[in-house]
């Protein structure tokens, strides 16, 4: 079932010149259409140069536009695999509509194996903030923000844990003021299929992606799906089943949806279930992703690395619930972060 609308899709965006951004495409529609948007970059190497990121459109009749995007920090590969692998894969005639694809979004992050860009420093996600004008990321933010945003519908943003963090499989709406934009994100976020649906609190949401969509009153999905800098079996199995389920529910896949293993269970947080160091030292988790825990709870323990007369300082659960997400690593400094609970819907 469409429901986001139905305009007519001939090819959603154009070759041509956007502002400072480029995007060279094949013209050709129906079909699946694999180009480059391109902006310029100055560099010491290339006085000249551009920086070249991976852009496509699968297009087909009339339908809906998604929006689908992966590596928004670049160290967080799910969402990669899963989109290269889309557009390969997908029959051209099971399509009614558009799906713009932006398979590595921090492109120059994505390439270093790093969270945020080497060019300019730059995190992603935290740069939609309509500046056409500003750093190389800023740059590139600004235009899937005013040219693939504006055009699209509804929007997935694939996210796991990269280096620093793990989670508990999750896909990913937002608390909105109305009732129906929040109705409409918790039946995504079901039909995405993945092991748990969080309804989520962020710690900070001033420049991100999700605010840019959900601002302009579009469907938002995002998830968080394993960590660790790789990929596993598990969470690309989650990750390309939630494509396939978020397009088929949006009415642009003329496909069943891929049943789950089990129901996704329905969760949220608010900002008691942040845990963050208050110091440093050497982390040992005693509660693993998915258990149970009470307030107060040890979830881990603190070592004191400058001397060994210290004994290990207990870290404690902040509010009763699920653990979902944890820091990836054993080395702490003050300020990390080092779990999140979440609760049942």
């Amino acid at each position: 079932m469409n429901i986001v609308g139905s305009p007519p899709t001939g090819l959603p965006l154009s070759a041509g010149q956007y502002g400072r951004v480029s995007l060279q495409i094949e013209e050709t529609s129906p079909g699946k259409h694999s180009g480059h948007i391109i902006l310029p970059w100055s560099r010491n190497e290339s006085g000249w140069g551009t920086l070249r990121i991976p852009f496509g459109m699968v297009v087909n009749g009339n339908g809906p536009t998604a929006l689908l995007t992966g590596a928004n920090h670049g160290d967080e590969l799910e969402g990669a695999v899963a989109l290269l692998d889309f557009y390969q894969s997908v029959d051209v005639n099971d399509i009614a509509g558009a799906v713009l694809l932006v398979p590595m979004l921090n492109y120059p992050a994505f390439l270093a194996g790093r969270r945020l860009s080497p060019i300019d420093g730059g995190n992603m996600n935290r740069s939609f903030l309509g500046r056409s004008d500003g750093t190389l990321t800023e740059q590139i933010a600004h235009f899937v923000e005013s040219e693939l945003i504006e055009r699209a519908q509804a929007v997935l943003d694939i996210h796991s844990g990269g280096r620093t963090m793990m989670f508990h499989p999750f896909a990913v709406s937002h608390k909105l003021p109305c009732e129906l934009a929040s109705e409409r994100a918790r039946q995504a976020l079901l039909a995405f299929g993945a092991p748990i649906g969080l309804v989520l609190e962020e710690l900070d949401s001033r420049g991100m992606l999700d605010d840019a969509v959900e601002s302009r009153g579009k469907l938002f999905l995002s998830t968080e799906l394993g960590g660790g800098g790789s990929t596993t079996p598990d969470s690309l199995r989650i990750a390309r089943r939630g494509v396939h389920n978020f397009l088929a529910h949006l009415g642009i896949l003329q496909a069943d949806p891929v049943p789950a293993p089990q129901p996704t269970r329905l969760m949220t947080n608010d900002a008691s279930g942040y845990l963050l160091s208050q110091e440093e030292g050497l982390i040992e988790y005693v509660a693993d992703l998915g258990d149970i825990v009470n307030e107060g709870q040890t979830l881990a323990r603190l070592y004191d690395t400058r001397s060994l007369g210290g004994k290990p300082k207990a870290l404690r659960a902040p509010a009763s619930g699920m653990l979902i997400g944890r820091l990836h690593g054993g080395l702490v400094r003050s300020g990390d972060f080092l779990a999140l609970i979440a609760i049942d819907l």
